[in-house]
């Protein structure tokens, strides 16, 4: 479980400075379940990457706590970052090697597995994502697109408690969204939490258990999916066109 209790953090400021910074997060207290694939979204500027990346201690609250497991994040950060398997937006922000297999196995060898072990992670990581057989290739020469598939491979083959994706599919062609989403569908069914970051829900509400919706930091949205949708476009979140059209007082598309 990652819990998080009036967690608020802000950018700039400080200790003796006049200028208050900017808060990004504002008071936030939410607890995510084992098992929950939960649906964090809001407009660009919201909030939500910031949120996320006080789970696992990329990002230092201001005030506030949070918890992973039962275990404050900032008592023990390997075990958190052990727990959390984390997708950045970008993913040159987080491959670190030279080549596809290279990658993927980084964080495993770095858990002290078995060599046998570290393999069929990285095998079966690659395979989710439609890169099987590329483990020689240079990262260097990967499209935007591949090089996202790799980070998206490197967190599965963590196998964490909770996997946090930050838009994942911006950079995926048709195949590869479909490919990932089969391996989150079947991460969610095997009882991994899965938190995926967006502002575009027309991929993932259909496998959402709950929707969170941001607007200034703080937590405007907190409902299930079908109760979520009529609110999430006046966050400046992208929604399945028939969902908008269902919404009480809106008109179908095809209507004249």
């Amino acid at each position: 479980m990652i819990d998080t209790e009036g967690v608020t953090f802000r950018y700039g400021g400080g200790a003796g400075d006049d200028d208050a910074g900017v808060t990004a997060v504002d008071d936030v207290s939410l607890s995510i379940p084992d098992g929950e694939f939960l649906v964090i979204a809001g407009a660009n500027g919201s909030g939500k990457t910031t949120l996320v990346r006080t789970f696992n201690g990329l990002a230092t609250p201001d005030s506030g706590t949070v918890a992973v497991n039962g275990t404050p994040v900032a008592d023990d950060l390997v075990a958190a970052r052990t727990a959390i398997g984390m997708v950045f937006q970008d993913p040159r922000d987080q491959l670190v090697a030279a080549t596809v297999g290279a990658d993927v196995a980084f964080g495993p060898e770095n858990l002290g597995l078995a060599h046998d072990e570290i393999d069929r992670r990285v095998a079966a990581a690659l395979d989710a994502v439609n890169m099987a057989g590329r483990g020689d290739d240079r990262i260097a020469s990967l499209s935007g697109g591949e090089r996202e598939r790799v980070a998206v491979a490197g967190a599965l083959a963590m196998e964490p408690d909770h996997l946090v994706l930050d838009e994942p599919f911006a950079g995926l062609d048709e195949p590869a969204r479909r490919s990932v989403l089969d391996r989150l569908r079947e991460l969610h069914a095997g009882g991994t939490s899965v938190i995926a970051v967006t502002h575009d829900l027309r991929d993932v509400l259909g496998l959402a258990d709950r929707v969170v919706g941001l607007a200034d930091g703080r937590i405007a949205v907190d409902a299930a999916p079908e109760a979520a949708v009529a609110d999430l476009p006046g966050l400046e979140v992208r929604v399945p066109e028939p969902a908008v059209a269902d919404r009480p007082g809106d008109v179908a598309a095809s209507d004249p």
